[in-house]
């Protein structure tokens, strides 16, 4: 690689999701290696599973000093609990036990809007609408073990995040169908969020709903199964839970779309959907997405891209821990003690 290696050595970026954490080293700007990804019930707590990677891969030279994590969860102060997981700790006290100097916590989706920019066309997978413009504000939205949402706004020059929490907004169905698998969930949950549907354990909960609907006793499949029959054609419910689920992602991702007026385009992570292919293209979400009524027309126009990047959120991790760094020099430049010498005193003035 070309690029300059960092002087205090190698840093630790990690993107944490609820059934996944990813790790590796970024050793210089944009320089990302030695990647790997450990399931997170195998690891009791969070430091374990970064004591485990940094154990095998370390750093070459100068210990890690400095480490970010992408993680599913609000982030809000010392304490971080998973929202899909069993994982809590204090960042502090993660900090000490790792022997870190920085350990930066951000939302997983906050992470991957910032690398958005950095997606290469060949990683990205448009599904209608027209060109993106380039000064527009983008959209972010996600299922996997739950469902991500965020935005990415053009401000003087450079982009800002948008944090959101977005996948717990109340699931708005669109047809009788999505009414009555939601009649279905409300047996069980006073508030359903469209997570509890537009992830990766919605499929399951959408199958079950459906079957019950048609009056079926079948059994429970797990997700991963759903997509494999539905993709094959082997199982009419499974393509019907497929589709569905689509159906509903459209809503949500139309949803996003127009309020953020987001002519930058809507661009879909997580771990369902990049798995589907050519059949996402070909089933009800597009129509969803565009069925907005009165800004139909609005909606048609903006493209929606499937993100097909192996790691996309490492890299947006590795640039806001860069940016976090440097702000904490720059405070630390203006703050500096500068010394004065009167009457033979040294005197220290900020």
């Amino acid at each position: 690689m070309s690029e300059e290696q960092y002087r205090d050595g190698a840093r630790l970026v990690a993107d944490i999701g609820g059934t996944n954490a990813r790790f590796a080293l970024e050793r210089g700007p944009g320089w990302i290696e030695e990647t790997e990804t450990l399931a997170c019930a195998d690891y009791p707590r969070f430091q374990d599973a970064a004591r485990a990677y940094l154990e095998r891969h370390g750093a070459a030279g100068a210990p890690v000093r400095h480490a970010v994590i992408a993680i599913a969860n609000p982030v809000e102060g010392d304490y971080v609990k998973m929202t899909n997981h069993r994982w809590e700790f204090s960042l502090q006290a993660a900090r000490t036990e790792l022997g870190l100097v920085t350990l930066l916590a951000v939302n997983d989706f906050a992470a991957l809007a910032m690398a958005l920019p950095q997606l290469a066309a060949s990683e990205l997978v448009q599904v209608g609408g027209s060109a993106p413009a380039l000064d527009g504000v983008i959209g972010l939205v996600g299922a996997g073990t739950g469902l991500g949402v965020a935005g990415l706004l053009p401000t003087n020059g450079r982009w800002t995040v948008l944090q959101s929490e977005g996948g717990h907004v109340a699931f708005s169905p669109a047809d009788r169908r999505e009414q009555e698998i939601l009649a279905y969930c409300w047996q069980r949950w006073d508030h359903v969020s469209a997570e509890r549907l537009v992830s990766g354990p919605g499929l399951a909960l959408i199958h079950e709903a459906l079957a019950a609907r048609a009056g079926s006793k079948i059994a429970a499949l797990e997700p991963a199964d759903i997509v494999e029959h539905a993709l094959l054609g082997t199982d009419p419910l499974c393509i019907e839970t497929l589709d569905t689920f689509c159906g509903m992602l459209g809503t949500v991702a139309a949803n996003l779309a127009v309020t953020l007026c987001a002519r930058g385009g809507i661009y879909i992570g997580g771990g369902v959907v990049p798995r589907l292919g050519e059949w996402f293209a070909r089933s009800s979400f597009r129509a969803r997405f565009e069925n907005k009524g009165r800004f139909s027309s609005f909606a048609s126009r903006i493209p929606c891209f499937v993100i097909h990047a192996p790691y996309p959120a490492l890299g947006g991790a590795a640039a806001m821990l860069a940016e976090h760094l440097e702000a904490q020099q720059t405070e630390c430049a203006i703050q500096q003690p500068t010394m004065e010498v009167r009457h033979g005193h040294a005197l220290s003035s900020q």
